[in-house]
């Protein structure tokens, strides 16, 4: 028999979480949530994942069903966190893919509540919006969504460098280019910004560049740059980058272990002969 009432130990709590992780969930595939959410675990998180699209795969294949969450769904989603006293540990929101602006509208509400009563949670915002390659390929409203509502309440921005030049406006060919961008999105909350994809034209042979910006320091790291690489490795740089962060990590040492853990999933991803990435178990766990 089942019944509550005849408990007789102590009383059972909500569980708490460590980070909310808002953004995209493919049936197939390793983008969005679908990936975040087992790099956040892997690192010891416990996290609570918010859709904002849910689709069958990525774009780039023959066939996609799916689609934005409607709204109402999405802020009940948030809401309804509070509602079962989840957030009493929180320690961080992750931001990734949004369904357009009226989502963003409703997410930085959110985000400004929820900082109002526990200002000491970070929030990490992937701002995407597209890339070099493929130009823009949200909706156009979604760069003054992120410019006027969101952008101000992170603690961390990982825009790639497309990303950067669009929001800030600003030429970003040269590394210190790159900086100036960077550096014009910092005050208020924000006190770093991790440039994927930075200045592909200084990029040497075989290699691509991070920059990770302060206000006191400018930090480029090279890595290794696969000549195929699947969709998602943005979602697990940045989800990688905030369980760093969480553990105590300063930004340009949890960047370059983010980095190093892309590189390690594709590599094994690769070795293994799939398509998509497959997130094995970190050794040094």
């Amino acid at each position: 028999m089942n019944d509550r009432s005849s408990h007789s130990g102590p009383a059972l709590q909500p569980m708490q979480v460590d980070v909310v992780s808002i953004q995209s969930q493919v049936v197939y595939g390793q983008v969005g949530n679908t990936i975040a959410v087992p790099a956040l675990q892997a690192l010891g998180l416990r996290v609570a994942a918010v859709p904002t699209v849910v689709l069958s795969n990525t774009p780039h294949h023959p066939s996609m069903h799916g689609g934005a969450i409607p709204l109402e769904w999405f802020e009940g989603y948030l809401s309804d966190l509070q509602a079962r006293d989840a957030l009493r540990r929180l320690r961080a929101v992750v931001v990734g893919y949004l369904g357009g602006p009226a989502q963003a509208q409703t997410l930085a509400g959110w985000i400004e509540a929820l900082l109002r009563d526990r200002p000491e949670v970070q929030v990490f915002i992937d701002p995407v919006l597209g890339d070099e390659d493929v130009g823009v390929y949200v909706d156009h409203g979604m760069v003054e969504a992120y410019r006027q509502r969101l952008l101000p309440l992170a603690d961390g921005l990982v825009p790639n460098g497309f990303e950067l030049g669009l929001l800030t406006g600003r030429p970003v060919d040269g590394i210190d280019q790159v900086t100036g961008a960077a550096r014009s999105l910092l005050g208020g909350r924000t006190r770093w910004v991790a440039a994927t994809s930075a200045a592909p034209a200084s990029w040497p042979e075989g290699g691509m560049r991070v920059a990770v910006v302060t206000a006191d320091s400018a930090e480029v790291i090279d890595h290794r740059r696969l000549d195929t690489t699947p969709k998602g490795t943005g979602d697990l740089f940045s989800a990688t980058l905030a369980g760093h962060l969480l553990a105590g990590t300063d930004a340009a040492t949890a960047a370059r272990l983010a980095c190093g853990r892309v590189l390690e999933v594709l590599e094994a991803s690769f070795a293994a002969g799939s398509a998509e990435m497959l997130v094995f178990p970190d050794p040094a766990d």
